[in-house]
């Protein structure tokens, strides 16, 4: 039996699917474990995995992310992030960059030493571990120890060739797109931020395996032997060329019964949401989804338009809202068509809403997909302008920018998507039946087995 340890970030919307993974993992055969912050364990044991503490990162974000305890400089750069997000994509794009190596690479060396000291404690076969969590794959580089890369967002956070650069969308929604010097802008940043982490990286390699290959380009560091990405086989995505890894499209990492076709309550999960959904049915024809994610819960502004264009323009609509934070800002629009919370349980709803509103990230737009239900994506930063133009492109849903969102335009889009299902939605939740994390995992296993560690077998896509 083969022992793994799947590494997250203390990141709710990273843990919560490479958890499921671990699951699988442990359904095909294996001894895993999520290695994640304390406040994950929750998660593993729901899985059917075991747990280990680990940290990654000075950030974290256990469901909401203002509410979770951090250091003030933390808090500090969440805010600006936030408020960049009032400005527009590029806004928000170039405040991630300036927050990277802050957010994604403050404490190499550390990291590396609480790798050595966890695999001198469970001496595993492998590891899985999150792409963007750039020391760990640092540190197993220059361990030599053997792992496959978890791919949590859209498939170009690995970029696909030389002219890619991470923190630049491979593609924009129709509603997006920014101007030619805006973009260039931001592809100055990107490879500024790429160059200091290549140095980082490089620094470190020399400091504690100087005697191994280089790691070269950062953000391109990735497994040799395979890598797993959470998201759909679109026939559009960037090739990859030459010899590498396997890939493995997932698809998502829904459990089937979390989506399937009865839509039945499990008992002891609901806490009073069949009642809710009850209530909410009696008074309308649709219930609509409204959740922007663990992160961008936070712009109750947006929320707010959203709900009120719903209400005007689709009477026979009612709606849930995750609102995180916001839940006081937003309590006066409660009332018998609107459902107001903190958070909600989004994969097990999926299967009794009509449609969803959600911020392009990647669980929401898997979940949907796999669920069939269509979305309107309103993408404020990171990889969600790609995904949402991927939601475009595939015709599962349609794409609105929130800095110029009206409640009419929200409104009439909703309605849209109620009353003529996108063209594209029944065939991809089709062809996405097939996969999901059992799916994932045991060709991940598969691979793991056949491919010894520093080989490059043919990149052939799963």
């Amino acid at each position: 039996m083969a022992r793994v340890v799947v590494v997250s970030p203390p990141f709710h919307s990273h843990a919560q699917p490479m958890s499921v993974l671990a699951g699988s993992l442990a359904r095909a055969g294996a001894e895993a474990y999520l290695a994640c912050g304390r406040p994950f364990a929750p998660l593993a044991r729901a899985a059917g995995a075991r747990f280990v503490p680990l940290t990654v990162t000075r950030n974290a974000n256990t469901g909401v992310a203002r509410s979770t305890a951090q250091g003030d400089r933390e808090a500090a750069r969440l805010e600006e992030f936030l408020a960049s997000t009032r400005e527009g994509a590029v806004a928000a794009l170039l405040a991630q960059s300036r927050h990277r190596r802050e957010d994604m690479l403050s404490d190499p060396d550390l990291v590396l030493a609480g790798m050595r000291a966890l695999h001198e404690r469970l001496a595993p076969d492998w590891y899985v571990v999150d792409q963007l969590s750039y020391p760990v794959t640092l540190a197993l580089h220059c361990l030599g120890l053997p792992f496959a890369t978890f791919c949590p967002g859209h498939p170009t956070y690995l970029p696909h060739g030389p002219e890619a650069l991470f923190g630049v969308p491979y593609a924009w929604p129709s509603a997006t797109r920014p101007g030619d010097d805006a973009l260039a802008e931001l592809r100055r940043a990107a490879r500024a931020t790429e160059r200091a982490f290549t140095r980082e990286f490089a620094r470190v390699a020399r400091r504690h395996a100087p005697e191994r290959e280089a790691p070269g380009r950062a953000f391109a560091l990735a497994s040799r032997r395979a890598v797993v990405f959470n998201y759909p086989p679109f026939p559009w995505l960037p090739e990859r060329k030459g010899p590498g890894p396997r890939y493995v499209y997932g698809g998502h990492c829904v459990v089937r019964e979390q989506y399937g076709p009865d839509g039945g309550w499990e008992d002891g999960w609901e806490d009073g949401w069949e009642k809710i959904l009850g209530a909410l049915r009696a008074r309308a024809r649709h219930v609509v989804l409204v959740a922007l994610g663990t992160f961008l819960s936070a712009r109750d502004d947006v929320l707010e338009t959203v709900v009120r264009g719903i209400l005007s323009e689709v009477p026979d609509a009612a709606v849930v809202v995750a609102a995180g934070d916001g839940v006081e800002a937003l309590a006066h629009l409660a009332g018998p068509r609107v459902h107001i919370a903190r958070t909600v349980p989004q994969r097990r709803l999926l299967g009794h809403v009509d449609a969803m509103v959600h911020h392009g990230g990647n669980n929401s737009f898997t979940e949907c997909v796999a669920s069939g239900v269509p979305a309107l994506v309103l993408p404020f930063s990171s990889d969600q302008f790609s995904i949402a133009h991927d939601a475009e492109r595939a015709q599962v849903g349609v794409c609105l920018d929130p800095v110029r969102l009206t409640g009419a335009g929200a409104g009439a889009a909703v309605r849209h998507l109620l009353r003529e299902r996108p063209r594209g939605l029944g065939r991809w939740t089709a062809a996405l039946s097939g996969r999901g994390p059992d799916w994932a995992a045991r060709r991940l296993l598969r691979a793991m087995r056949e491919r010894p560690d520093g080989t490059a077998p043919s990149r052939t896509p799963a």
